[in-house]
């Protein structure tokens, strides 16, 4: 077993694995719920996130978010009390959110995604204390944030290219999302995150997934579009996969998958993920399409990837980049790798500059203190 995340896809032998981690949902029925295309759910134990090999400089606007006055805080003390609909009902309202679930580890479980209101910034912030999971339960995206989307308020007449809201996630675990059951165009299995500015520090993605197969669908972990004048998305000191079993799973970009934006990732971990469609973009005939960028998916124009201190290991595709594949379309697009790993990443093709990345022939590759091979 390789993915770990649908036995219907992956065969029985999932079931031994996680025998004892929770509801195992392999028909609709066996969560408590009916029509719904639900994954396996395990219940991820307490761990650090990031890369500890990595020592890059954090720039300051990718640095914790202050949390000392929240607007709302999320329970009152017990695990019991940090509710899925206490949380969802935080994120409406919007603000610096916290947790109070008591002094152990605590998981909320979700049965509907929380989504943010564009009226509610300027900043939103999630700061589970490295003590809190959002577990989407298998059946849904944890976190949803669109400022083109009317029924979220739409404040401005630009909103593919306006500077609030601005989220933040932080010292959290984002479990068991499943974006199917939203739209599934829309990929994103744990956050969906258009517009505005978006950043993660210090947080894990585990068993999150989207659409099987299609082409330019992705993002098992994280998927983002219309970033504000073109600044990048931080990911800083965050693990998404990081063992088998747990990793990431969409048709594209198993862990992080983009159109038109940049990425700065710093002193993380992105391993044992997986895009699992077939046929590429375009796909080819007679196939589904999907299946590159094992790690990261990038699509678009103008846009740079940049990492630092990163660890890319064990992801896999059927296509294109089991690390990384990076198309810019207008050839203009840039990569940027310093004092990081990029190895033991599994399959694809079309690797003309170095190994596990598929990028055009003329995509500038700036490569300093790292490994790939």
């Amino acid at each position: 077993m390789s993915e770990g995340t649908n036995a219907r896809t992956h065969g029985w032998s999932a079931l031994a694995a996680l025998a004892g981690l929770g509801c195992i949902a392999l028909l609709p029925s066996a969560c408590g719920s009916k029509g719904k295309d639900q994954g396996i759910v395990m219940e991820i134990q307490p761990g650090e996130p990031g890369n500890p090999q990595g020592h890059c400089l954090i720039p300051q606007e990718a640095q914790l978010e202050d949390v000392s006055s929240p607007t709302t805080v999320v329970g009152t003390g017990t695990a019991a009390s940090c509710t899925g609909d206490a949380f969802i009902a935080a994120v409406a309202l919007g603000g610096v959110i916290t947790f109070n679930c008591g002094p152990d580890p605590a998981t909320v479980r979700l049965t509907k995604p929380a989504k943010v209101f564009n009226d509610k910034g300027p900043k939103i912030v999630i700061d589970g204390g490295g003590k809190v999971t959002l577990s989407g339960e298998g059946v849904t995206r944890i976190l949803y944030m669109n400022t083109c989307d009317q029924a979220q308020v739409w404040t401005s007449s630009h909103c593919d290219n306006q500077e609030t809201p601005q989220l933040t996630v932080q010292n959290l675990t984002f479990a068991n999302g499943n974006s199917k059951n939203e739209n599934p165009d829309d990929g994103g299995g744990a956050i969906y995150a258009s517009g505005g500015r978006f950043k993660v520090i210090n947080s894990r993605f585990m068993n999150n997934i989207c659409t099987d197969s299609g082409p330019d669908l992705g993002g098992g972990a994280i998927r983002t579009f219309e970033q504000y004048n073109g600044l990048p998305v931080y990911v800083v000191n965050s693990t998404f996969g990081g063992s088998d079993g747990v990793g990431n799973v969409c048709s594209n970009g198993g862990a992080l998958s983009s159109i038109g934006v940049s990425w700065t990732v710093l002193n993380t971990v992105i391993s044992y993920n997986h895009a699992i469609g077939n046929g590429g973009n375009p796909a080819e005939s007679g196939t589904p399409g999907g299946g590159s960028g094992g790690g990261i998916y990038n699509d678009g124009n103008t846009m740079t990837l940049t990492l630092c201190g990163v660890d890319m290991e064990y992801n896999q595709v059927n296509a294109y980049g089991s690390a990384i594949f990076f198309v810019s379309n207008d050839h203009t697009g840039n990569i940027v790798i310093d004092s990081s790993v990029i190895t033991h990443n599994i399959g694809g093709s079309w690797y003309p500059t170095y190994p596990q990345i598929s990028n055009h022939d003329d995509t500038p590759i700036t490569v300093t203190n790292s490994t790939i091979q």
